[in-house]
């Protein structure tokens, strides 16, 4: 085909689709304005027609929705197409799998998700933009400061800087914050521009801050920027909002101490924390829940009621149960057991060390070895044992001590088994961040057939749990590969997918609200996380179930199918409670200490009038006793409105007036904690009162 030809056919094929303009152009116009192609060969001129052709992209929006857009479009463009109003909220965004900038080009078809401050990426996005001006703000007053991060937090933010011989303290917390607000009333935009490797050392170099150039000396060429906002430049990824003006509200929380990058052989750093927000109000409705959390803190709480302690010469995060507290966790070991024996669990028992090949075979050395606690040495030479990080490795052990067959499985094993992590010291925090802890652990063995249902089984338990202990608000998070990082994990591609598959089609046909998160899954395999919301809105990571295709093939585990061939079976592994630390330390700041009746550590106390009603007072606690009810005596000689104050102080549900009608008439005076005087009663009606209240949220599994 010659060369005119391919034009004549290029030129219909643009008419047909109407990709050419109608206006007429003369020769000598369309040389100058127009795209031309020359030919040599042919020594002739072919000017064609202005083509209007406009490039779109497809924008697949969270409700599945596509639209249409202009290629280069902005996610802000996206959101004044859907509405004004709405675009006015959106502060960041979301581009296939991508933080963005609201202004970032949109050039391919896509997944787009807005954020608003509402939403998980908004925050993030928010507290982000928060750390520049808050960096910003300190360099007024302390020009000399070197910075180094400034990440967002679950609740906030906070920017580590090097502050030489300075110091800020609270008595600066309001100067800065007024600085912070001045500065945000400037609505300075938020610009991130590439930078090359060398540009980026050569400015950090020049501002003498070795932090930030150790920092990009990690970094690839070609993968640097720069976010610049009024006369402030930060080394930084993205993921800002629009502006500072959109930040309207700020409150220095407090400062610490901080290792430059956690390691306590480099400088210690000023680590400033603060929380902002787009309105006044949402600032100091924050500051009031906040004020409540305090109130309700389980460290508190737990030191009030007696429940545990720690000891500087047992070590730091080792917690210690006072009688109480043993009392509370064994009644929530019992229920749970209670659940497991019907669901046809099988208890087993670890010990607290294995030798380290145990957990080389299992990958938790590879994985855990350099940060966790070091090998325990013996007089053999040889011989290392490690403090136990994981109950699953003994568990592949107990499994392996016979063969078994199809005909076996599921096998369930559970054991409430203590592990040990090494945290750093600035990283504990109470129970729920601990050096020793205890799992309500178990796993499933079964073939691949059993799979979703025994996945589905497990579900059915955690949701019992949370029932019966009051957490009605919860949402479900599928954890799975960083597809970018797939070096983190063990196994092949194709068991990872197979695992991934069964957990989403597990958590779909239970009807569960979930989310898939890329990147949280356990290094052996993917998991199914329960969040858990409490009643001041905080959410925690709770129960937890895993697929696990890895650990069978390295402990070599097998079952003979019924082709009478060896087969590996697939390992589930689940704790409802997650720990026992964190779960009680969750639930003490959820109910803040006020238990459900069926687990508190005491249910009813006595409270005798004066000393002649002893008597009486210890036979109704004994007909108590014998209902299986927890009671106490307080014989103390102190008046009576001191020891139900005493009584409420101590969170006890119920509390029993003790005097010269109750023992005449035989019955007792009841008060309720919280609600006060529920009246006379019989004996035979109280103990139906506590039954029935117990009946209503401990139902059987």
């Amino acid at each position: 085909m010659v060369f005119k030809d391919i034009i004549n056919q290029l030129y219909l094929f643009l008419k047909e689709n109407k990709l050419l303009s109608n206006k007429k152009r003369n020769k000598k116009e369309l040389k100058k304005k127009l795209p031309y192609i020359y030919c040599r060969n042919y020594s002739f001129l072919i000017s064609l027609p202005l083509i209007k052709i406009r490039l779109m992209i497809h924008i697949t929006l969270p409700d599945g929705s596509v639209r249409e857009y202009n290629q280069n479009s902005t996610p802000m463009d996206v959101a004044k197409s859907i509405s004004e109003g709405f675009s006015r909220n959106v502060i960041s965004a979301n581009f296939n799998g991508t933080t963005v900038e609201t202004s970032t080009p949109l050039t391919t078809n896509g997944n787009l998700i807005l954020y608003t401050f509402n939403d998980a990426g908004g925050k993030k996005a928010f507290w982000h933009s928060s750390a520049h001006v808050l960096a910003q703000a300190i360099l007024e007053f302390h020009p000399s400061a070197k910075l180094t991060i400034g990440p967002a937090i679950d609740n906030g933010f906070y920017y580590d800087l090097d502050l030489g011989d300075a110091i800020i303290s609270e008595k600066d917390f309001q100067k800065i914050e007024q600085k912070f607000l001045e500065l945000a009333r400037g609505k300075h935009e938020f610009k991130l521009r590439a930078v090359s490797k060398e540009d980026a050392l050569a400015y950090y170099t020049n501002e003498n801050n070795e932090y930030k150039v150790e920092l990009i000396e990690n970094l690839i060429d070609g993968d640097i920027t720069f976010c610049d906002h009024s006369n402030f430049t930060d080394l930084c990824r993205g993921g800002h909002i629009p502006n500072t003006g959109i930040i309207k509200a700020i409150k220095i929380m407090n400062t610490a101490g901080a290792y430059w990058r956690g390691d306590e052989k480099n400088n210690q750093l000023t680590r400033v924390y603060g929380i902002s927000f787009p309105k006044q109000k949402m600032l100091t409705e924050y500051l009031i829940l906040l004020e409540e959390a305090k109130k309700r803190d389980h460290r508190k709480l737990g030191k009030e009621l007696e429940l545990f302690t720690f000891s500087t010469k047992v070590g730091a995060g080792l917690p210690l149960w006072l009688p109480k507290g043993a009392a509370l966790r064994g009644r929530l070991e019992d229920f749970l057991k209670a659940a497991q024996k019907k669901a046809g669990y099988e208890m087993v028992m670890t010990p607290h060390i294995g030798q380290k090949e145990l957990y080389v075979t299992s990958g938790h050395y590879a994985k855990y070895g350099e940060d966790s606690f070091q090998p325990i040495k013996t007089p053999k030479m040889e011989e290392e044992f490690l403090l136990k990080p994981m109950n699953c490795p003994h568990h592949c052990e107990i499994y392996n001590f016979k063969p078994h067959s199809y005909k076996d499985l599921p096998k369930r094993f559970a054991e409430f088994g203590t592990v040990y992590r090494y945290e750093q010291s600035g990283e504990l925090h109470g129970l729920t961040r601990v050096r020793g802890f205890t799992q309500d652990d178990a796993h499933i063995f079964c073939t691949p057939e059993q799979l979703d249902q025994e996945f589905k089984n497990v579900i059915d338990l955690v949701l019992y749990v949370f029932n019966a202990l009051g957490f009605k608000d919860f949402k479900t998070q599928v954890s799975i590969r960083d597809m970018s990082n797939l070096n983190k994990y063990i196994g092949d591609i194709e068991t990872w997918e197979i695992a991934e598959k069964a957990i989403i089609s597990a958590a779909t046909d239970k009807g569960l609200d979930f989310v898939i998160e890329e990147g949280e899954a356990a290094f052996y395999g993917p998991k199914l996380d329960f969040m858990v919301k409490d009643v001041l809105g905080r959410s925690w990571q709770l129960g937890t179930i895993q697929v696990d295709y890895n650990l069978p093939k390295r402990f070599d585990l097998t079952y003979k199918g019924a082709d009478n061939q060896l087969h590996r079976p697939v390992m589930i592994h689940r704790a409802p409670f997650g720990s026992m630390e964190r779960f009680i330390a969750v639930l003490l700041e959820h109910t803040g200490g006020n238990f459900p009746l069926w687990l508190t550590p005491d249910q009813v106390i006595l409270l005798p009038i004066s000393y002649k009603y002893q008597k009486y007072s210890e036979k109704v606690l004994e007909l108590l006793e014998n209902s299986e009810i927890r009671a106490l005596v307080d014989d103390r000689n102190e008046k009576t409105g001191r020891k139900i104050r005493d009584a409420e102080v101590s969170k006890i549900p119920f509390m029993i007036i003790v005097g010269e009608k109750e023992e005449a008439e035989g019955t007792v005076s009841v008060r309720k904690h919280g609600e006060g005087d529920l009246g006379t009663f019989t004996i035979e009606a109280f103990v139906s009162l506590i039954k029935e209240e117990i009946s209503e949220t401990l139902t059987q599994f």
